[in-house]
């Protein structure tokens, strides 16, 4: 990791810098799961497999050389693996769920997260949540409904797969609060990363023996499918590195509006490669989920900036 500059102004500039970028090169890894998915037939547990094992194999070395055999050394191992295992599950329901509906409808509805999180805070672990994101969350679930329900009319239950993602990541995020910072961040990813290669190894071998398609096991068939793999893993690994560093130089407030990058981008790869676009009903979908989790930000800022002052 690079050092952190001195000048504050530069190293917000930085963090945001980089946490954009990392949002926008982040959904070109789902791009390439719809892809082997779509036109390779491959099922989207062997994709998540894929994805957890390269991430581990390519990023492995360089947390190696940055934190050596105390990279695997955790005070809460455990649940750090655990992570990995709700990150995973997560993950394949993500994938499965790009298998059958449009990336930006994905996006959209996954984006339901953030209301999950401050809910499970509020609830969990005694964070102030006033009225008025209680109504954000309310209205950006209404915003997620408008994209559901046309997207349900056509693909069924099926349209339901990234709320379930959505669910399971935020409990994923809720792990990480809970547990603050009793472990380096290199060591949490590297435990989470070994949890959710083990776990999708488990899962694709008993649904494939079970017979289930979206679990079948398939070797990659050209070099080309293989490359696309290992790029998969690393925009996975390294992507999620870069996240992590912009944290360090960032605060959550300023950061965390970038992740709606993720939908411009998945838009314009979702048209690019695969020929969709939202309709005009769910353009209004999205603009409702964006604008309700920018604003439950702009609370949650405003709040530690009073908290700050008394």
């Amino acid at each position: 990791m690079s050092p952190i500059p001195t000048d504050p102004r530069s190293q917000l500039l930085k963090g945001a810098g980089i946490m954009a970028f990392a949002m926008l090169i982040l959904p070109c890894m789902d791009a390439i799961a719809k892809y082997l998915a779509t036109f390779q037939a491959m099922s989207p547990g062997q994709v998540s497999f894929y994805r957890f094992f390269f991430q581990l194999v390519l990023t492995l070395p360089l947390l190696l050389s940055v934190s050596g055999a105390h990279a695997f050394k955790a005070k809460r191992p455990w649940i750090n693996i655990f992570r990995g295992v709700l990150h995973a599950a997560a993950t394949f329901l993500f994938f499965a769920a790009v298998k059958y509906m449009p990336l930006a409808d994905v996006f959209a509805i996954y984006f339901v997260e953030p209301f999950m999180l401050t809910a499970m805070s509020a609830l969990f672990l005694g964070e102030k949540v006033g009225w008025r994101r209680w109504t954000a969350i309310a209205v950006g679930f209404g915003g997620a409904l408008i994209v559901i329900q046309p997207s349900f009319e056509i693909f069924g239950i099926k349209a339901l797969l990234p709320v379930a993602c959505a669910f399971l990541f935020a409990l994923y995020l809720f792990l990480n609060r809970a547990i603050g910072e009793a472990d380096p961040p290199l060591t949490m990813q590297t435990l989470a990363g070994l949890g959710g290669t083990i776990f999708m190894a488990l899962v694709l071998l008993g649904g494939s023996s079970a017979g289930v398609p979206d679990f079948a096991i398939s070797l990659p068939q050209s070099w080309m499918v293989l490359g696309l793999i290992v790029v998969l893993g690393a925009l996975s690994g390294y992507g999620h590195l870069l996240v992590v560093q912009a944290f360090r130089l960032a605060p959550v407030s300023v950061l965390a509006p970038f992740q709606y990058f993720e939908i411009i981008s998945a838009t314009v790869l979702g048209f690019l490669l695969f020929g969709e676009f939202p309709s005009a009903s769910k353009w209004l979908g999205v603009i409702i989920i964006v604008a309700s989790g920018l604003f439950i930000i702009w609370r949650a800022h405003r709040q530690q900036q009073n908290a700050a002052a008394h």
